[in-house]
């Protein structure tokens, strides 16, 4: 039931962050419900992802822009409870999913009309709040500025990460190869029935050589890379002519000393990388126009779906972060709020 404005409470519960550090400094306070300005809607918390970016910044390496939220969290889905001015695309009681400039693990949360869906048709709440960060991230990366097409051929890294598992099915249903890395047999094995045409495990394995036998030496016409320097050089090698790297985080440092650079000439490679957070409004708003036409209604299909590995309850904030950390999960977390 939505409430009107005089019944909505003034305050919330939400996750606060007093000091940088390990999971377990995160703590509960309680704070203003927030007030959607124009352009905005104000969304009572029902799930929230957990993505990487979120550990990046409790760990303070990835700061929130100036105007959002520094609580935690950047995707949620739930009920709109109020509406900011000019925003006609919503009404209140519409469940919805969104991707958040910050403020997301928390009981409401304001997001930008622009980078909010309604939960695709035949999902709960649950599997909507898995959706906005990942979705974003890889259309963003992969799709425009990449600009994977039907008929090439990708190697995406981390297949068992959120990013991952969405990258390979987004990539796999617009008609690509994918070529994906790993690192466990059960987890090659996950990447393989999402719709990888060979998961790499790279502990045992070397992905650079898989991928050029696996291509008749060609390589792939794109890469999709989350692990930075360790992998830049043998990234370069594994590029079809004309290919584009697309660099979305640095696991693997951020610092590529003594690199060869010749192939990017030779092959006449891109380089590109971006992260969503800094983007524009309006940026955002593009991303979220595609997807809604683009990719809502393969999901509202069944075509794909997100891969959700544990759901937990909100005062289990602590033990998702560590379990985003043991990089032991296939696919994506997401917290329930009563």
């Amino acid at each position: 039931m939505t409430l009107p404005a005089t019944m909505r409470p003034t305050t919330m519960r939400h996750v606060d962050l007093p000091s940088f550090g390990a999971p377990d400094v995160m703590t509960f306070s309680s704070g203003p419900v927030p007030q959607p300005k124009a352009g905005e809607i104000l969304v009572r918390v029902q799930a929230a992802g957990v993505n990487r970016p979120d550990v990046a910044q409790r760990q303070g390496s990835y700061p929130p822009p100036k105007d959002a939220s520094p609580i935690l969290g950047l995707e949620v889905a739930g009920e709109v409870v109020a509406l900011g001015d000019g925003v006609s695309e919503f009404a209140l009681g519409d469940l919805v999913c969104g991707l958040a400039n910050g403020g997301g693990y928390a009981e409401y949360c304001v997001l930008p009309a622009g980078q909010t869906l309604s939960v695709p048709k035949g999902y709960d709440v649950v599997k909507a709040a898995a959706l906005p960060e990942t979705f974003f991230t890889v259309w963003a990366n992969l799709f425009q500025m990449a600009g994977l097409t039907e008929g090439e051929s990708v190697l995406i890294h981390g297949g068992t990460s959120g990013i991952g598992t969405t990258a390979i099915q987004l990539a796999k249903a617009f008609g690509a190869t994918v070529y994906t890395t790993a690192g466990s047999a059960d987890k090659c094995a996950a990447c393989e029935t999402l719709g990888a045409a060979r998961a790499i495990n790279y502990k045992t394995e070397d992905f650079a050589a898989v991928v050029k036998e696996a291509t008749g030496g060609k390589g792939v016409d794109v890469v999709l890379d989350m692990i930075g320097a360790a992998y830049f050089e043998k990234n370069l090698s594994v590029l079809a002519k004309d290919g584009c790297l697309s660099i979305i985080a640095f696991l693997g440092g951020n610092i590529a000393e003594n690199v060869d650079l010749r192939p990017i000439m030779v092959k006449r490679l891109t380089v590109t990388g971006s992260t969503m957070r800094p983007r524009t409004a309006e940026e955002k708003r593009a991303i979220r126009d595609e997807l809604q036409d683009q990719v809502w209604p393969l999901l509202e299909s069944g075509k794909l779906a997100p891969v959700i590995h544990s759901v937990l309850p909100f005062d289990q904030v602590v033990e998702a972060h560590r379990l985003m950390e043991s990089s032991s999960h296939i696919g994506k977390i997401v917290m329930t709020l009563g």
